[in-house]
This record gives structure tokens, sequence and C-alpha cells, in this order.
């Protein structure tokens, strides 16, 4: 019974191909054979002054000016190349090192990121100490926070004022009264 439903989807492929290339040299040449749509005409432009062709161009291009050509004789360009980089022992191009430090948290040990450059900050590690610094206030301030997380302390008092990931407001429907704050 299946081998009938094969033949009988190879036989409706062959089917449809035929339909599809019935007649395709004759449409292929009728699509080929009419007329191509023309371009708009160009509209005429006026070029001010003498034509390129005048012989007072011609010589005035052909003609050196002196006081141009000892100007151009006292321009001295000296061009160098930066110092060639050494590859090191590694095979990388040696560059700005930038300073790392250990992440705070990492409980999927191979999978945690194991070392962040300083002055930037996990989502995790942003999380716990935004959650540290609402639940103890007055040991999680800016500036232990700065220290600890090696981030600038400007960076640290925007991010405890403007990113609040733990406020959460539930809309009571219309048809029920609104439950108070606890």
């Amino acid at each position: 019974m299946l081998a009938g439903r094969c033949r009988t989807a190879v036989m409706g492929a062959r089917v449809t191909r035929v339909f599809r290339n019935f007649n395709l040299e004759s449409r292929a040449t009728r699509e080929i054979s009419k007329a191509k749509p023309t371009s708009a005409p160009r509209h005429p432009v006026a070029r001010p002054g003498p034509l390129p062709d005048d012989s007072k161009i011609q010589e005035e291009i052909r003609r050196k000016d002196d006081k141009l050509l000892g100007l151009l004789k006292e321009v001295y360009v000296d061009s160098r190349d930066p110092p060639m980089q050494v590859k090191d022992e590694g095979g990388s191009i040696a560059s700005k090192q930038q300073e790392y430090r250990l992440t705070k948290l990492g409980h999927l040990r191979d999978l945690d990121i194991s070392s962040i450059p300083k002055g930037k900050i996990s989502v995790v590690e942003v999380l716990t100490l935004l959650n540290n610094h609402q639940l103890f206030p007055q040991t999680w301030t800016a500036e232990k926070i700065a220290k600890e997380y090696s981030i600038d302390l400007k960076e640290v008092t925007s991010l405890l004022e403007f990113f609040i990931p733990f406020a959460v407001q539930i809309f009571p429907p219309k048809d029920r009264k609104a439950l108070k704050p606890s």
C-alpha cells in the first residue's frame, strides 16, 4: 500500500512537471520578442563657459605655472610606518592588556564565566548586588559595591537609582476591589 502511494506521488510530480513545462519554448520566445520599454528622453544641459575642445582651455592645461611648480618642489613629505607589532608565544598580536577579575558567583562550574574585565559586571552579579542592597542598604552601600565589584562609583549609583527589576505591581481586574499593599 505504501509503494502505491509513492508511485502515485511520483506520477503526480511527473504530470505536474509536464503541464509546467508545456509550451515553455514558445512562451519564452514570446516574452523575449515583446517590445522593451523605452527610456525617457535626455534633457538638454546648459554648460557654463567655453567648451573643453576650445584651444584656449587646451593651452591653459598644457602650460606650466612656474610659481606653483616651485611651491610643489618645496613640499617635503616624510612618511613612516607604525612600528611592527611582535607576536608573542601564543601566536596572537600583542595588544592592550585588559585587567580581569574573578566572578563572585558560580554554581554551574564549567558553564559559568570565570573572569570578567574590570569595570564590567555580569547580569547574575547585578541581580545579586541589587538584592543585597535592597535587603541590607546599610551594609551594601554604593561605595562597598563599587569596591567589591571593581566598578566606577558613578555607575553604581546610577545602577542603584535607575535599575529596578524587583518592583512588581499587580493590577486588579476591573470587577474586583484592589488589594491593599502590605
